[in-house]
């Protein structure tokens, strides 16, 4: 994949962050017309298991697999695997894993794929999550670098281990667009309209900022799923993202 999106459609993620399938399912009907992909997180899997990314896969829709995974490299390299069975699109790994646990990862997954005859998934390292900021990262975490010189370095290394791209705060996609080139996935969650409110997320900005900043892949959950009106919420949102990949289409000339 690269920063070239043909739609508004192809960047925006709905986090299907809800209790049970019925809520998911009803979520899936009403705006399949308007969402490119969906991403199923630990809330819903722990709800509803494996089976249930399998049906909503089954409806013809792209599935990220939000599961971050983190642990000892044999163990991230089976739920890897497991992963590409389930015919998720997307799928992530915690960068700091370190370059073993991310090259298991990676050889798994091909390895999977090429077995089984299945698509490879993207694979993406997450860099830090949206709700940790400087001050958690210094005080609490202990570690010294500063946010943007620590998530590029994970980005880099997820790149030099062979993963597509990263999970990462908009604050930080630009730096990592041109530490990674065009053909890097930069997936932001945190993504919240200015009439939308913030909630627990710290590092946060619009879709249009989003883009903007080089993300390929923007993830919207509660702007879209707790709004009144969910497909005019999602609409407002693909229209920001449609106004600038447009104004890129027009300094690039296609």
């Amino acid at each position: 994949m690269n920063n070239k999106l043909k739609s508004s459609k192809d960047a925006l993620v709905l986090a299907l962050d809800v209790d049970t399938k019925e809520q998911a399912i009803d979520l899936v009907n009403e705006l399949k017309d308007y969402i490119g992909t969906y991403k199923i997180g630990l809330q819903l899997l722990m709800s509803e298991g494996p089976e249930f990314v399998r049906y909503i896969k089954s409806q013809g829709c792209k599935i990220f697999l939000d599961g971050k995974f983190h642990d000892i490299p044999n163990t991230v390299a089976k739920a890897s695997a497991n992963a590409v069975r389930l015919e998720v699109d997307i799928f992530n790994i915690h960068a700091s894993g370190g370059s073993n646990m991310l090259k298991a990862a990676v050889k798994e997954t091909i390895t999977t794929a090429k077995n089984y005859n299945l698509k490879e998934p993207i694979i993406l390292g997450v860099t830090l999550l949206s709700s940790i900021d400087q001050e958690i990262l210094s005080k609490e975490l202990k570690i010294s670098d500063n946010i943007n010189n620590y998530v590029t370095q994970l980005a880099k290394l997820s790149k030099e281990c062979g993963l597509g791209g990263v999970v990462a705060s908009v604050k930080e996609a630009s730096l990592i667009r041109s530490a990674c080139g065009n053909d890097f996935v930069i997936l932001c969650p945190g993504i919240r309209p200015e009439w939308s409110l913030t909630n627990d997320q710290k590092r946060v900005a619009t879709p249009y900022e989003a883009m903007n900043n080089g993300a390929n892949l923007l993830v919207v959950g509660r702007p879209i799923t707790e709004a009144p009106d969910k497909i005019w919420a999602t609409k407002k949102i693909l229209d920001e993202i449609e106004l600038s990949l447009n104004n890129k289409r027009l300094v690039l000339n296609i």
